[in-house]
């Protein structure tokens, strides 16, 4: 009879152990459903800007042979393509299907391409501005029509040999799998490295600009344009730099079991759809900011509707509510009487 006799405590230890990985994968469903949608969302306002900004870089000759603005358009590309692909393999995770792993190691070989390229290019951007300030006679020299896109492409071919050291794939063969975020996980380390040598490469220009700018007595407290944009610059760079360090953060805290895995996840989730949406703002700051941009939208227009012109000019507002067409004509005027040649006296 006693051989007969029900274990309620097994029974009711299996459902509370069934419910709790039940809650579990309802979790992550919810947490990956954010990151579909937090992607989906920014790859669309990327994508508007891109078009945009892109077709005005690309149409106009002195633009397109131009450093500043040849890498403002493989920033915006890189991002474009990184927020792409990350819908993309958000969802294939969230659809749950299965991927060959060849195919898994092409979508994440590119996410991490896209990623590393998005820091190499600002660490470029910071360079560049730090050698055209501090050295001009020698930015000047340097300067030639397809420079900029060799270094373009320069950025592209490190970024490309990144994922490649990083995620040694031996797995590449016709098997279905699942392609997951644990394949994001490696080389942690590595990675840290890094975007530390690119975050000191960036303050160190920075702060070599600034120091620069104070010696000329252009960036005072009166030049509050100069202040304004240096700031917006700093915040940008922030929003696409703190992410990885608090990746890494709630990687070292679970290693050492000071948080449990929901609580990483959770703090993964907000991190990255903050930063996510925050990253949008790019565009407008390396972009939109800048007045030959803005002067060639305003001609052309490139048959915008009016919402959308109206958008776009909204968003430039947001970042430089002061701006006013009368000190940009005197600015402009003060430039070209500098850059004029000295009169010559007739023989």
């Amino acid at each position: 009879m006693e051989a007969n006799t029900p274990n309620f405590n097994n029974v009711s230890y299996n459902q509370f152990n069934g419910t709790m990985k039940l809650s579990n994968e309802t979790k992550v469903n919810d947490y990956i459903y954010v990151r579909v949608c937090v992607s989906a969302v920014a790859f669309i306002i990327l994508a508007f800007f891109n078009i945009v900004i892109n077709c005005i870089i690309l149409r106009q000759e002195r633009l397109r042979n131009h450093a500043r603005f040849v890498l403002v358009f493989h920033l915006l590309l890189s991002a474009l393509i990184y927020f792409a692909v990350c819908w993309g393999f958000n969802l294939q995770i969230y659809l749950k299907a299965r991927l060959k792993a060849s195919t898994c190691a092409t979508v994440i070989t590119v996410l991490t391409t896209s990623a590393s390229n998005i820091l190499l290019t600002l660490t470029v951007m910071a360079v560049d501005r730090y050698w055209a300030i501090c050295f001009p006679l020698r930015y000047s020299n340097l300067c030639a029509r397809k420079w900029p896109w060799l270094l373009g492409l320069l950025t592209w071919a490190l970024a490309a040999i990144i994922p490649l050291t990083l995620f040694p794939w031996t797995e590449r063969g016709d098997s279905n799998r699942l392609c997951g975020r644990a394949a994001l996980k490696k080389g942690e380390l590595h990675k840290i490295v890094l975007i530390t040598i690119c975050f000191v490469i960036i303050l160190y220009s920075y702060a070599r600009i600034c120091l620069e700018g104070r010696r000329l007595g252009v960036l005072n407290r009166r030049n509050k344009i100069g202040c304004r944009t240096i700031a917006w610059h700093g915040l940008q760079l922030a929003v696409y730099i703190l992410p990885n360090f608090i990746s890494f953060l709630l990687y070292i805290l679970l290693k050492y079991e000071h948080i449990h895995q929901d609580a990483k996840d959770l703090f993964a989730v907000v991190n990255f759809a903050f930063f996510s949406i925050a990253q949008c703002i790019a565009p407008i700051v390396y972009g939109l900011r800048k007045e030959e941009i803005l002067e060639q939208l305003n001609q052309n227009g490139l048959c915008f509707s009016c919402p959308l012109k109206t958008f776009v000019e909204w968003t430039v507002r947001l970042t430089e509510p002061c701006h006013h067409s009368y000190s940009r004509e005197r600015r402009l005027t003060s430039q070209t009487l500098l850059s004029l040649e000295p009169l010559r006296a007739p023989v």
